[in-house]
């Protein structure tokens, strides 16, 4: 077997060693158009994952990186003079140029021919002459763009500059430093690689790279501003450049990884911020990955399917990771308002891999000071801390998201809601949100939707509100008000979403006479005395929510329902008043938010529930999302539930753990006005961690809390807090901690003897 590997990265020589470990007789040639000893960057950061993989594959290279690798634990945090260190981290690095030099000596031991300073021939040719042909030629891959009908590249370049540089002396630990001048904020990241070297970066915005004068630079002068602004850092010593110059992140994404009998690896397949220092480390995995599928497959087609499934996964999940650790950092100056510690702490779980739990582990001592700044009680978790919303004190940060239930019969809520609602209200939360209860028979999205138009619908509701109260003191609960416009008139859900109904439809309206989908009844666009009407109907609905008891009221604006139409410029296409401008489009929805609040009680809260982004091209921006918020905390609102997408059919969401909660952050942090995360968190330590990181000030769960109502009693049990924002219904204190399991440890040896 013929093999060429396009490129002399350490992904390209990990891959030819271990190929040519597994099969000597694969006659293996690396081509790298620089020369043996020219590389850029300084330091390279592995997992001990990724060493364990190593370790197993080729316990030779193995073996010499351990002897160069220089290790320590903690991460410092700097910023206006005042250093907070998070210990327990566990970190091994080692110079690049070092670690490429070994990969070459394997090369040359195993049998590898390695052509330096050299270009390879196009891949097209090489792909004549060779078996396999890895393209291992990094982010600007000529393979990937001379090929890019088949591999489907998409390039992303982002908003920050940065530029690698070293020090000719090592960090004590991985620091991260803020410095705050008057062209904005900039950031460096650093870590020792050997005895006497660090890496350093120097990160920030485009438009402060140009305010401060760096677009003039040359890389002598880079260097030298670089090294005075972050003087304190480096101790007063300099810096030192090898052809570093200002770039850009550039994210890659491929459709496809392989071509017949090439193949991609590393940065040509896919690129990883490295502020989570992931590219050296996914380029070795891949290249176990390819080695070990070309080891267990019989056909080389098979072998490049079952790399791509195994990797695709893994480096997804890694791209999420580095997506908003490099979003973190692009958006700096909105976390500056943090206290010390919360600072930290939301630097170091920004990439939402590192989370509380994680972190107490590591170092019990620093989360616990972070606790403190916070104003978490003695032994209480942050989730568990109170939250005040107007004249409403919720005991616990824990909100159960509205789910819609398809299960009323002419909009009333039956026994099944109050079962609903009432199981979830016992289990603990702070908040049960009831599903979007429709303010008029038009507004249901289905015939299954339950409605606050009718005074037996709101007796229904009071016997809920009534139940909540009498049996789960200290729980609140909330009603969302909504209006389904153009998607209405649907199916229930397990009978197909958003599909039309096949008989008994009901006439729709919305912004703009705009269909959901292609099969979808056409709405009629409202009038200006259907717009007073409709205003009219979500008033009276507040007025009876009022009365049936309800703590709190959500106005739905969110997920291309009637409200959520006229905010987005994808649905609304309207010349008139209500049309238009943003200030246009917000028009109607504050109007109707006036209506409701003149009807709900002043010392009872309400939340808006918006789509802060539409995940479509030309629809809403997080820019006009921050505005959007703006004006209704103008209007009133004691919080913004941060909800995204669901506006249009053909939408591109960035699915993810807790994947909408960077739209909250920046709604809380730059329209200062309290938010409600909500998005696939689904654990008590994700609650914890968006808490006391600063980025919600409370966490809305759905689908945790339909696998287990007494999801957050539960939370508090496993924590071990029994405090009073986790109170258990007098019935239910019997089971407040978890039940025993039959024994699985049987005696231990009394006595070993040798033989």
């Amino acid at each position: 077997m013929r093999v060429a590997v396009i490129g002399g990265g350490p992904g390209g020589l990990y891959a030819a060693a271990l190929l040519k470990r597994l099969r000597p007789d694969r006659e293996i040639t690396v081509w790298e158009r620089n020369a043996a000893d020219d590389t850029f960057g300084f330091g390279v950061v592995l997992s001990d994952e990724t060493l364990g993989g190593i370790e197993h594959a080729d316990p030779v290279v193995y073996e010499a990186l351990r002897a160069e690798f220089v290790r320590w634990d903690d991460i410092d945090v700097v910023r206006r003079g005042v250093r907070h260190t998070c210990g327990g981290h566990g970190f091994a690095a080692l110079g690049r140029r070092r670690l490429l030099e070994i990969l070459h000596a394997r090369c040359r031991a195993l049998g590898v021919k390695l052509r330096f300073g050299t270009e390879a021939p196009p891949a097209a040719e090489l792909m004549t002459t060779h078996d396999l042909v890895v393209a291992a030629d990094g982010v600007h891959s000529l393979t990937r763009r001379t090929h890019a009908d088949v591999f489907g590249p998409s390039v992303e370049e982002h908003r920050c500059r940065y530029i690698w540089l070293a020090a000719d002396f090592a960090l004590d630990a991985f620091r991260f430093e803020i410095a705050e001048t008057e062209h904005g904020v900039l950031q460096l990241h650093g870590y020792p690689y050997a005895a006497s070297a660090s890496t350093v970066i120097v990160e920030m915005r485009e438009e402060v790279w140009r305010a401060a004068g760096f677009a003039g630079l040359d890389e002598r002068e880079s260097v030298e501003r670089c090294a005075k602004i972050f003087a304190d850092a480096l101790g007063g010593r300099p810096l030192r450049s090898h052809r570093s110059a200002w770039t850009t992140f550039r994210t890659v994404v491929n459709d496809r990884w392989s071509y017949g009998n090439l193949v991609l690896l590393g940065d040509a397949a896919h690129t990883a911020h490295f502020s989570i220092g992931s590219g050296t480390k996914l380029a070795v995995e891949d290249a176990l990955a390819l080695a070990a599928c070309l080891d267990e497959q019989p056909a080389l087609g098979d072998a490049l399917a079952a790399y791509e499934a195994e990797r695709r996964p893994v480096v997804a999940s890694t791209q999420r990771a580095a997506r908003a650790s490099l979003e973190w950092f692009e958006n700096l100056g909105l976390h500056l308002g943090r206290t010390d510690r919360r600072f930290a702490f939301d630097l170091l779980t920004r990439s939402r891999r590192v989370t509380h739990d994680n972190l107490r582990l590591r170092d019990p001592h620093f989360v616990a000071a972070a606790e403190r700044e916070f104003g978490c009680p003695p032994g209480t978790p942050p989730m568990f801390t109170p939250f005040r919303l107007r004249g409403l004190s919720l005991r616990n940060r824990v909100v159960v998201s509205p789910m819609d239930m398809y299960s009323a019969v002419d909009g009333v809520p039956g026994d099944f809601h109050l079962v609903h609602l009432g199981a979830r209200a016992l289990g603990g939360a702070g908040l049960v949100m009831t599903e979007m209860v429709c303010v008029s028979a038009e507004g249901r999205i289905t015939p299954g939707c339950a409605g606050l138009y009718t005074p037996r619908q709101a007796e229904s509701w009071r016997r809920i509100t009534d139940f909540v109260h009498r049996g789960s003191p200290g729980t609140a609960i909330g009603v969302q008000l909504g209006h389904s416009g153009r998607k209405g008139s649907t199916k229930l859900m397990w009978e197909g979403i958003d599909e039309p109904l096949e008989d008994g439809n009901w006439p729709l309206v919305a912004a703009s006479p705009i269909p959901y989908r292609p099969d979808a009844q056409l709405p009629r666009a409202l009038s200006r005395s259907q717009l007073t009407d409709v205003r009219e109907q979500f008033a009276a609905a507040a007025r009876r929510a009022a009365r049936c008891g309800f703590d709190l009221l959500e106005l739905h604006c969110a997920h291309g329902y009637l409200l959520s139409g006229f905010l987005s410029p994808l649905t609304n296409h309207r010349s008139d008043g209500y049309g238009g401008s943003l200030a246009g489009r917000l028009r109607f929805p504050l109007e109707v938010f006036d209506a409701v609040r003149a009807g709900w009680p002043q010392e009872r809260p309400m939340t808006v529930r918006i789509s802060a982004t539409d995940w479509a091209e030309g629809g809403t921006t997080a820019d006009e999302a921050v505005a959007i918020a703006r004006a209704f905390a103008a209007h009133g609102a004691d919080a913004i539930d941060v909800s995204t997408g669901q506006v249009v059919a053909d939408e591109h969401p960035d699915f993810g753990r807790s994947y909408q909660t960077p739209f909250a952050d920046r709604i809380r942090n730059e329209a200062g006005i309290p938010v409600i995360a909500v998005g696939a968190i689904s654990s008590w330590d994700d609650v914890n961690s968006l808490i006391l990181a600063g980025r919600t000030d409370l966490c809305a769960l759905g689908r945790p809390h339909l696998y287990d109502p007494h999801w957050t009693l539960h939370a508090a049990a496993e924590q071990g807090y029994a405090g009073p924002g986790a109170v258990w219904p007098e019935p239910y204190r019997a089971g407040s901690r978890r039940p025993r399991t039959g024994r699985t440890d049987g005696p231990k040896p009394r006595l070993r003897l040798g033989t």
